[in-house]
């Protein structure tokens, strides 16, 4: 395992996210299967990953008490959790000592190694801004009782958002959780926003380094083109080699949904082999051919906003089907859904994209998603 330094800290360069914990069912949204859980846990403490990254709102709820039950068979001082605020969910701003009590119930734990404020984004920055719901007040007083090792945020939003949040609060500020990877290199201006962390002397952690799986697989001419410079190197390896390759990186954070892909992301992290030029140019290729496609990591902050109850990650991924396909298989997809699940089920309220951190106008999308439907499918 490759470790970065962090004020003292031997962090393990790959952490395991738990947005995306194995289920019993294999639904996004069933039960965690705990036990599933615990054996990931159990090989990842062996193999040496020692940062763990959880949410109020992952699983709902279920995240961090299986997560803090996992490392409850270990020493304290053996590894690092970190949990955040939900300030995506504007209906928490008041409710910060409240949550974060609650957070260390669930977990079981005495502090947290790393507090962040959850996904500053447009939806919530004058609130996390306005000092009449004392969030940074309460924190920084956790952080002086020792509750809170380390403070920091993740930032799903525009680079202004995150310009106006450092300007106000970057001298409290350790580090910083932003979502990149070789899409969003350009597509979310990753590039631009290390740039700014560097200027605050922040150190860069990853989330969404294979953009929810879309990065795990490649259309066979985009693999090829990686096989023709790396034979040796999986897909999703290149993912890792692109972050390994970002001046700044700390931690990356993978939302391993199974035993095998902790394991083949282990063993990528065993060495660091960042790309060259070169490799650079080729990875930049594959994305700009990918980026007509819509930018939906399955995180579902969506789905416990949407008044009809709509499986809003899949009918984006099956949208997209439709720019890669004669529409077959989305026809058939849909057809298979209850009326009342379909796209036409959609009925506007824009409450899903008001929490969405990819800033995806699902409305419009569904409205278009039934147009398309309208379409004869051509074999």
């Amino acid at each position: 395992m490759i470790y970065k330094e962090f004020q003292g800290n031997k962090l393990s360069a790959l952490g395991m996210g738990a947005m995306r914990l194995p289920t019993t069912n294999g639904e996004p949204s069933g039960p965690v299967d705990e036990k599933q859980v615990a054996e990931m846990v159990d090989y990842a403490m062996e193999k040496g990953i020692n940062y763990y990254d959880t949410a109020y709102g992952y699983h709902d709820g279920k995240s961090e008490v299986v997560i803090g039950k996992a490392l409850q068979n270990y020493p304290r001082e053996s590894f690092y959790l970190a949990d955040k605020f939900p300030g995506y969910d504007l209906a928490n701003m008041g409710k910060v000592e409240e949550i974060f009590e609650e957070q260390l119930k669930r977990t079981g734990m005495d502090y947290f190694d790393f507090y962040l404020f959850h996904n500053v984004c447009e939806l919530n920055i004058e609130q996390y801004l306005d000092e009449k719901y004392g969030i940074m007040d309460y924190l920084q007083k956790q952080k002086a009782n020792g509750r809170i090792k380390h403070l920091g945020f993740s930032a799903h939003g525009r680079l202004d958002i995150m310009e106006r949040f450092l300007e106000k609060y970057g001298s409290s500020m350790e580090f910083c959780q932003i979502q990149m990877n070789y899409l969003d290199w350009k597509l979310q201006e990753a590039d631009k926003k290390v740039e700014l962390l560097q200027k605050y002397n922040l150190p860069v952690w990853v989330m969404e380094p294979l953009r929810g799986g879309k990065l795990a697989a490649l259309s066979p001419e985009n693999e090829k083109k990686l096989k023709e410079i790396r034979p040796d190197e999986k897909v999703p390896a290149w993912a890792f080699r692109f972050l390994q390759s970002v001046p700044g990186v700390t931690v990356t954070l993978s939302g391993m949904s199974n035993l095998q892909q902790l394991k083949e992301n282990i063993d990528t992290y065993s060495e660091e082999k960042p790309v060259n030029k070169e490799e650079m140019e080729k990875l930049m290729q594959v994305a700009a051919e990918m980026l007509n496609i819509l930018p939906c990591t399955s995180c579902r902050y969506c789905t416990s906003h949407c008044p009809q109850e709509l499986d809003i990650p899949n009918l984006l991924f099956m949208y997209n089907e439709l720019h890669f396909s004669n529409g077959f298989i989305t026809q058939m997809g849909v057809g298979a859904m209850p009326e009342e699940k379909r796209p036409s089920a959609c009925i506007g309220c824009k409450s899903c994209e008001a929490v969405c951190p990819q800033q995806i106008k699902i409305s419009e999308i569904m409205s278009d998603f039934v147009e398309r439907m309208k379409q004869p499918v051509t074999l």
